[in-house]
């Protein structure tokens, strides 16, 4: 009985069987990139996928930016039915493809189509990051210079949300002409003086900033997004020079006169129905309207 009082007591540690423990199902809870937050997913969507608590702004499907766009029941898609195919052979683009089909629910990385903001007729633009890292291929230049296009014949403005890696590497050269491509539609629409706004959102790089999305009468950027031609890596290594805090953000591209203007997610709809408004009466005053 003696010898049972100074017999070192067994630790005991409480584990749950895996099924037990694993009481929050995946998808319900998402982790904040800038601040480490964790958010309840239906309250992260609640607050248009914005952390309440330092204002990052997630990134958004081209649907949902649609959704949180456009008027209700006015999005009408074009060229839905334009597929990409494999011109060089690269080993293993369908693949990639495929996956990027099943992630968006998008045929590619952008979606295009007619709608109304605030009530008034815009084509409009939606770039998917989900769908390879939403790289300009030759059907993503192809959608972006008919919507284009089928602006100037019917004089609509249009907007667009950009947000790419850059070029399409499976295409090759034929990836980099379409920033030609794209820069030419926007230019004769430019000569049509049509309204262009553009909106860049985290990220907007390569091939796409460099062409169609720098274009705009009017950029405006989502609040710390990157934005920049090359990565800070690669251009640290190329002038071998410490690049500044900040670099590459919206609001370092604004102070150098890159951008017009940050808007927040939540004001971003009513901003672009103000921009709208005031070109329409613009352009109601040259006609003699």
């Amino acid at each position: 009985m003696f010898k049972d009082l100074f017999r070192s007591k067994q630790k005991y540690v409480t584990v749950k069987p895996a099924s037990v423990r694993r009481e929050i199902p995946d998808g319900m809870w998402s982790k904040c990139t800038k601040c480490g937050q964790i958010i309840y997913n239906k309250e992260l969507a609640g607050n248009l996928k914005v952390c309440h608590k330092c204002g990052f702004h997630f990134k958004l499907s081209a649907l949902e930016r649609v959704a949180l766009t456009v008027d209700a029941d006015s999005f009408v898609e074009f060229d839905s039915d334009l597929l990409t195919v494999n011109p060089l052979g690269f080993p293993g683009y369908e693949e990639k493809v495929k996956s990027g089909k099943n992630t968006t629910k998008l045929n590619e990385a952008i979606l295009t189509g007619q709608a109304r903001i605030c009530g008034f007729p815009v084509v409009i633009g939606a770039m998917d990051f989900g769908f390879m890292g939403a790289s300009m291929g030759s059907v993503v230049g192809e959608k972006v210079t008919r919507a284009f296009e089928f602006a100037i014949k019917r004089k609509l403005p249009v907007v667009m949300f950009c947000t790419s890696g850059g070029a399409r590497m499976q295409e090759g050269i034929i990836s980099l002409m379409q920033m030609v491509k794209t820069s030419a539609a926007v230019a004769r629409f430019n000569e049509a003086g049509l309204l262009y706004i553009s909106v860049l959102t985290n990220p907007t790089t390569g091939g796409v900033l460099a062409s169609f999305a720098s274009l705009a009468d009017i950029v405006l950027a989502e609040p710390e997004a990157q934005i920049g031609f090359a990565g800070p890596r690669v251009i640290e290594e190329t002038v071998h020079q410490k690049l500044p805090p900040g670099f590459q953000t919206s609001e370092f591209v604004l102070a150098h006169g890159m951008i017009d203007k940050i808007v927040e997610r939540k004001n971003m709809r009513k901003t672009l129905g103000l921009l709208l408004s005031l070109h329409s009466k613009v352009s109601e005053v040259a006609l003699g309207e």
